[in-house]
Parts: structure tokens; sequence; C-alpha cells
């Protein structure tokens, strides 16, 4: 099950990305979360930093237990993954909430564990393996209900939490899967167009192109107000998050010396606008050096599908690909006023452990696939 001699042949152009990006993400954190002067004296451990360099330091350790585990025998336990996350996430309902959403399990000395973050990697295994299943029906409309109605479970219970970010999220992940599975065209044809209407009248209120206010009368008479409000591109968190972009112009304020997030005016500067924190510090070029990082490593994450020897192998690899390139281009696509905020991390740079352990846990699972391309 486990063989420390595949690590010899991983793809080791991962590794300088992932530590350029888990560097970048303590950047940030320390300056976001030091002190409200940005001129005093730089302190690098804060707390928080401390913190998220343990994670770091378990992320390692996890991304080599799953780089070592033969992907192929996650067949086996698809579908008690699957039934075991549904029950966690119903769980969730009969545990007292934090913050007034039910979306964590607080573990008493240790931390707080959200299994919505698993959730997306245990559907990424759970599709794979229910589509290799489907064989030569995987085409028929059929799969494609079946395959809606494995996916709508947890999206609807992550949706009740209420967590529409995490929730939607699921969306492109099966869409992606469906794909390279070759699920029934029409279907596909339809999910992508629903997609592309959806996304463009996003973006058309984020840009104001339409009127958030004269668009209302038609909306609320199926979406309650506050549902409706997600919509509204003039909220503080929007305006803030263009604003400390806009700052950082083309080389940026410098480490520790940013003014508007360095003085705690940009809210969750360590954890939803650590994009909007890196722009004002780092700036335009800084951006580029970023996005070239995650472009990188996502191509290299579809590499993986590409060489994949087994329909489940490369079924979970677009999976995990797609579950990395979404976080990335949901969360920017927020901090640009082009989405609404809904609390998607960016991957590796967001403060926190449920979304590094998991993207890491999806990493390893990668390289599983990506060293097993030559065993039959």
């Amino acid at each position: 099950m486990w063989d420390h001699r595949v690590l010899s042949r991983v793809d080791w152009r991962v590794f300088p990305l992932v530590l350029c990006l888990m560097t970048i993400s303590l950047l940030v954190i320390s300056s976001t979360t030091g002190g409200a002067d940005p001129w005093e004296s730089v302190v690098f451990w804060t707390p928080l930093v401390k913190s998220q360099m343990r994670w770091c330091c378990l992320s390692w350790a996890v991304f080599a237990f799953f780089a070592m585990f033969d992907y192929r025998r996650l067949r086996d336990w698809s579908l008690f993954l699957y039934v075991g996350t549904i029950f966690l996430l119903v769980g969730l309902f009969f545990v007292s909430p934090i913050q007034n959403v039910h979306r964590w399990y607080r573990i008493p000395g240790v931390a707080s564990v959200q299994p919505s973050e698993q959730a997306k990697l245990v559907l990424i295994i759970a599709l794979s393996w229910f589509l290799e299943r489907k064989g030569s029906f995987v085409s028929s409309f059929q799969t494609a209900i079946q395959m809606g109605f494995m996916a709508g479970i947890p999206f609807l219970l992550i949706l009740k939490q209420p967590d529409l970010g995490t929730a939607l999220v699921f969306f492109p992940i099966s869409l992606c899967i469906g794909f390279f599975a070759g699920i029934h065209k029409g279907v596909l044809r339809c999910l992508i167009a629903l997609s592309f209407i959806i996304f463009t009248f996003v973006a058309l209120v984020f840009s104001e192109v339409l009127s958030h206010e004269k668009m209302q009368p038609f909306f609320t008479k199926f979406l309650k107000e506050y549902q409706y409000e997600r919509l509204n591109p003039n909220t503080y968190h929007q305006k803030a998050a263009q604003t400390a972009i806009a700052i950082g112009g083309l080389t940026g304020t410098g480490w520790h010396k940013s003014e508007f997030s360095g003085r705690k005016w940009l809210p969750a500067a360590h954890t939803d606008s650590v994009f909007a924190a890196f722009g004002e510090e780092f700036g335009s070029l800084g951006v580029v050096f970023l996005l070239f990082l995650f472009y990188a490593l996502i191509y290299c994450s579809f590499q993986v599908a590409a060489v994949a020897r087994d329909p489940f192998g490369r079924l979970l690899a677009a999976g995990l690909a797609a579950y990395l390139s979404m976080h990335v281009l949901v969360n920017i696509a927020m901090m640009c006023a082009l989405l609404p905020i809904s609390g998607v991390p960016l991957v590796f740079l967001t403060y926190g452990g449920s979304s590094l352990l998991t993207t890491m846990a999806a990493l390893g699972l990668l390289q599983s696939i990506y060293s097993r391309r030559f065993m039959f």
C-alpha cells in the first residue's frame, strides 16, 4: 500500500513551487498580524506565523504519506469515505455553532476541524470511482443524473451551514471530472452554458455594468434579501480589497510597510483577503510572480492527468487539478471584484490548517499517480 521508493519518481518541479508559496504565505501573515503601526520594529514570528509554520511542517508529512500511498487502493474505500463525510457534514448541525455557523468541529486543546474542506477531496475520489465503474455507460443520461445526485448531497449540506463559497467550488470540480470522463454531452453542454450565464451576470453586476439596485426587484422574488445582498459590489470588504491592490501599484509598498492592510483596515487580511494584502506590499510585479507560481503548479497538476495509466487515476488527477485551479481563480476573482466574497481560501497562502492539509494531501495523491505512471 505504501512504498517509499516511489518518492524517487515524483515530479520534483512541484517542490520549489510549493516552498515559494508557503514562504509568501508566512511573509503576508507576519505582516498582517503584527503591530498596528507598519513602521515599528519588524517582528516576523508572530503567534499566527508560528501556528502556520507548524501546519506547514505537518502538511509536508501529509504530502509524503499520500505520495507513498498507492492511489488505486482508494477504489476500495471510496464509498466508505463518501458516506462517512456525509455523516460528518450532517453531524455539524448537532453541535454548538462557532461564530454562528455550523462549519467546524471543535477539538478541545487541539484545533477546529472543517469537514467541508476534506469533503472536496472525498467527492473527487468518489466521483472518479463511480464514473470508472460505469465503463461504457458513462455517457448515458442516467449516469449524469446519478453523478449530479452524488455531488448535490454535500453541496446542499455545505450550503446549509451556510458556506456558499465552498459549496460553489463543488460545481466546477464535478464538471471537470465529468468532462474528462465523457458524461452525457447534452447535460455537459447545458451545465457549461448555465455556468457561463451565471458567471457573466455576476461579473456584469460587480463591474457595475448592471445596476445592483435596479436588478433587485427581479431577483428578490426568488432570493431572500440577504442572499441577494451578497451580489452587492459596494460592500466595505469589496472596496477595501480593491483599495489595497490599487495602493500597491507596480512595485508595492514593501514588506511590513503597508499602510492599509497593516493598520487592519483590510478585513480578513491573513485569510480571505490575503491576495489583496500581498498585492499591496509587493505590487503588480509581485502579483505576476505569484500568478506564475500558481500557473506552473496547476500546469504540472493537469500534466498528471495526461500521463495517468488508468481511468481512475486520470479522473482523480483531473479533479484534483480542478480543485487547485478553482480555489485560485475564485479567490482572486473575489478580490478583484468579479465575484462576491464568499470565504473561498487561496490555497497555500490563506492562514489555516484545514485548507493547507487538504491541499497538500491533494498534491500527494497527484504525485502518487505521477510516480506510478510506468507501473502496471
